[in-house]
């Protein structure tokens, strides 16, 4: 397959150098030079971990015309927040029809970026889906290597646009992810909302001193910090169950995915050797923040608070996320304003693709 890579962080390099050993021809796509300068001269990817060796990337780019120039597929590998901008910038350049695909989309970016994408270009329509998290577990090691450590089972996978969205996904990948049965799983079954946004908050201190590093799960997610988080998983949930597709919890999600159990966040998060080597961020200044807020528990909290939920913890943590970072989350990030006028809530299930095709 033809596939374009767009983003190169941890997730970007991962999954092209994945698809490229998957025998695809793959082109990497980022907006900045400098991220990928290294791999746009040698065109190799180094990788570690459960994918090992020296991995040739067929084309490097952040010119968008070639990005886009024939791909039968594009996996978008950036954070959501730039997804808007990227929405825009690919329908003001592609030529034809074809599959793109959010990874992950958070909470409902395949909505968003179906929207703004219709804005700009009508004449190619395209299969927008949304997965409900990433499928590797990865970080990236220089500017040109990645250390892939896990790949997840059944990640939730979803389009409002086909029945079929897995077999449009390449070979090598496609094993790795479950159909969802509407857009409330892997858009309210975004569990990155949970497990990132308030723990990285609650350790503002110790995430920016100098001399301290933390282990982001091991060590920054206390038992106290994990029943914090239970309490929005608990109000996510009952999100979900409004919308009339309840989504599994946090804990059965580790179950799914890593297959670790636990009668709570904290002992899942404990057992899970996948996360041992993961440092926190060095900065409140991360997408754990700068995304995970604007594009998972705002439009978590707006949703909610439509359907007459109690929204406590997931408004404090918003709270709290806007005053440390002087910015007003919810002006900037999803906030569903466009569904102001939508009251009824099977009208609000049918916004989301709930149980339209597939319940």
């Amino acid at each position: 397959m033809n596939i374009t890579v767009m983003g190169s962080g941890n997730l970007g390099f991962a999954m092209a150098a994945h698809l490229s050993r998957g025998g695809n021809k793959v082109t990497l796509w980022n907006r900045s030079a400098s991220t990928i300068s290294r791999v746009i001269k040698t065109g190799v990817i180094h990788c570690t971990g459960i994918i090992n060796g020296q991995i040739p990337i067929h084309t490097v780019t952040t010119d968008i015309t070639v990005a886009l120039k024939e791909p039968d597929i594009i996996l978008i590998a950036t954070p959501a927040n730039s997804h808007k901008g990227l929405a825009e910038l690919i329908a003001k350049n592609i030529n034809k029809s074809t599959v793109i695909i959010l990874n992950p989309g958070r909470t409902f970016g395949a909505l968003e970026f179906g929207n703004i994408y219709k804005k700009y270009n009508t004449r190619h329509k395209q299969i927008i889906g949304e997965s409900q998290t990433i499928i590797y577990t990865c970080r990236k090691t220089d500017v040109d290597a990645v250390n892939i450590i896990a790949l997840k089972d059944r990640v939730q996978i979803f389009s409002p646009d086909t029945d079929n969205i897995i077999d449009y996904l390449p070979e090598c990948i496609r094993g790795h992810f479950a159909p969802a049965k509407s857009m409330i799983q892997t858009s309210i079954g975004n569990v990155g909302m949970v497990l990132h946004c308030a723990p990285l908050l609650l350790n503002a201190g110790w995430t920016e001193s100098d001399r301290n590093i933390y282990k982001y799960y091991y060590d920054g997610i206390t038992p106290t910090i994990g029943e914090f988080i239970e309490k929005i998983d608990m109000e996510r949930v009952a999100v979900s169950e409004k919308l009339g597709c309840k989504v599994e919890s946090t804990i059965e999600w580790f179950s799914r995915t890593y297959h670790v159990s636990g009668k709570s966040i904290y002992e899942c998060i404990q057992k899970n050797d996948s996360y041992k080597t993961i440092d926190a961020p060095g900065s409140l200044k991360h997408r754990y923040i700068l995304e995970d807020v604007p594009c998972g528990l705002v439009p978590l909290e707006a949703i909610g608070l439509k359907l007459g939920l109690g929204m406590e913890y997931t408004t404090l943590t918003i709270d709290l996320a806007s005053k440390l970072m002087n910015t007003d989350f919810r002006k900037t990030g999803r906030n569903l304003e466009y569904l102001n006028t939508i009251s009824d809530k099977n009208e609000l299930k049918a916004a989301f693709g709930g149980e339209l095709r597939h319940g």
